[in-house]
């Protein structure tokens, strides 16, 4: 049997929902992004006291089948811009329909109706987050993260970085750098 988390998006999550798993004493096979294998269905009771559990995470068990697939739409964005390599030949959307086996139409339609936003401004949000980790943790230049991550150009990454934080990608690191100082 499938149960499936919302908020679930790193290895941390994964770690927090084994331990919450274990400590209600709940037998699982797998534990994936937003997804886990148990070996048994549960009873209503275990239901209510694992989502009570998870809650204190900020996760919760999903229900309805289109949370679900709004769920495994943002772990599918976020696994593809955690492993972007700078492959420019498919279309973002393309591979978003070919991956999770659906219409992008439906897929978008279903993620504005559950998020009141679009997959757009989901994958530029997460776009912008890798550029921060990339920046700041790998060292890399705003000129390598723009392949990497296909943006047509260094203009448009820093276009659309000052758009969501309000500052330059360069004002950031700096205004980082300062901080780490300081601390």
């Amino acid at each position: 049997m499938y149960i499936y988390i919302k908020n679930m998006v790193c290895v941390r999550c994964k770690m927090i929902v084994k331990t919450v798993l274990d400590s209600l004493d709940i037998q699982f096979e797998d534990v994936e992004l937003g997804k886990v294998v148990l070996s048994s269905d549960l009873n209503s009771d275990q239901r209510s006291e694992l989502n009570s559990a998870l809650r204190y995470y900020e996760l919760e068990l999903l229900d309805s089948p289109k949370q679900i697939l709004v769920e495994n739409i943002k772990i599918s964005i976020i696994e593809m811009v955690d492993t972007a390599n700078g492959e420019k030949s498919v279309k973002f959307s393309e591979l978003l329909s070919r991956k999770l086996n659906r219409d992008y139409t439906y897929l978008a339609n279903t993620f504005s109706e559950i998020e009141k936003s679009t997959i757009e401004k989901f994958y530029i949000l997460k776009k912008v987050e890798r550029v921060k980790e990339l920046m700041l943790y790998e060292g890399m230049s705003i000129k390598e993260i723009a392949f990497q991550l296909s943006y047509s150009s260094v203009a448009h990454l820093s276009t659309q970085f000052k758009a969501i934080t309000g500052i330059t990608p360069a004002r950031f690191k700096k205004l980082w750098q300062a901080q780490t100082r300081v601390s």
